[in-house]
């Protein structure tokens, strides 16, 4: 069983096929594995669908769809973490270590949460997962192991 975090670069790939999205989608498809992200992941999602709806790049049926199968998949896919005045805190201070953008340092700080807790259960580290290398890289120097699903295109 392996356990991955998902931040919202990478799960939107899951739902719109671009660079990595095959690979991505295989790697989880096993039904042992467990997806983690924050709840922030749900409104990111939302927004980058209703960006794509906006740019044209989805119609109003695809769009649709595209939100009734992620509502679905987050009562049945993925594990939610709460943002709490902890999560917080030590965004902040992943923003200040790392120059990383908000929301990004919320979706690092969750893993590093989530992380801790399956080391202390004596579980394998989680992967992070990110088609941000930027926030791949404030990861590793985290000491989590990082992926970026663009590395891994289509062949």
């Amino acid at each position: 069983m392996s356990t991955y975090y998902l931040d919202t670069s990478a799960a939107v790939k899951l739902y719109v096929n671009e660079s990595g999205s095959d690979w991505l989608r295989r790697l989880l498809s096993a039904p042992s594995q467990i997806v983690l992200s924050s709840y922030l992941l749900r409104v990111e999602i939302w927004s980058a669908f209703t960006r794509r709806l906006s740019e044209g790049a989805l119609t109003s049926a695809e769009y649709s769809r595209l939100c009734d199968w992620f509502t679905e998949q987050c009562a049945t896919f993925y594990r939610f973490a709460p943002v709490s005045e902890t999560i917080i805190r030590d965004a902040c201070t992943l923003v200040e270590r790392h120059r990383l953008r908000g929301y990004d340092a919320v979706h690092l700080a969750t893993a590093l949460a989530a992380n801790q807790i399956l080391v202390r259960a004596g579980e394998t580290s989680l992967a992070f997962l990110s088609a941000d290398d930027r926030l791949n890289e404030a990861a590793i120097l985290e000491v989590l192991g990082a992926d970026n699903p663009n590395n891994h295109p289509s062949s």
